[in-house]
């Protein structure tokens, strides 16, 4: 018991907590997906960016190419696993925003690797290289996209509403039903 005017502990609520684990719980699931689909496009990107520079393709246009192909594979998994309880209305619309969205990941990922290759790599030669490359363009570029990739999909193109992850969450088995 308080005294009028002072400030004691709050009950919790259960039905906030409840709420707030299960949307917590549906999130993480969601990441997760994210995640797995988000690990094998990236094998493919850095699977076919090495192949490229391996055979002499110029860094910019090596990364273009392998992140264009990293990016359809990319799309289907998120679409029909990771968001398939997401707004699907319009599939041709869902595609294009999905692009302009990695469009922008993929600016994020050339600006590190030229900032890498062409700024730093005329000061230290080293920033040359295809391992500084691959450590630029791969790793810190793609990292940074993936953060953008992660929200822009969320927010816009496929749209996760509250509905959307009560669903996922009430039904568990779901999540092996595609």
């Amino acid at each position: 018991m308080t005294a009028a005017g002072t400030l004691g502990a709050v009950p919790p609520n259960p039905a906030q907590t409840s709420r707030l684990r299960t949307r917590l719980q549906a999130l993480v699931r969601e990441l997760g997906k994210f995640g797995t689909v988000g690990g094998i496009s990236f094998a493919i990107d850095l699977a076919i960016f090495s192949v490229l520079r391996g055979s002499g393709t110029e860094p910019l246009l090596a990364k273009t190419i392998s992140t264009v192909i990293a990016t359809t594979v990319a799309f289907f998994g998120n679409r029909f696993w990771t968001w398939r309880h997401g707004q699907h209305t319009h599939m041709a619309r869902q595609y294009t925003l999905f692009f302009v969205m990695n469009a922008i990941g993929l600016g994020i990922s050339l600006a590190i690797l030229a900032l890498s290759h062409y700024g730093l790599g005329r000061i230290w030669p080293v920033f040359e290289s295809q391992l500084a490359d691959t450590i630029s363009g791969q790793f810190v570029g793609t990292a940074l996209a993936t953060m953008f990739r992660f929200w822009s999909y969320r927010r816009f193109v496929f749209r996760v509403t509250g509905d959307s992850a009560k669903d996922q969450s009430v039904a568990p088995s779901s999540s092996s039903a595609h």
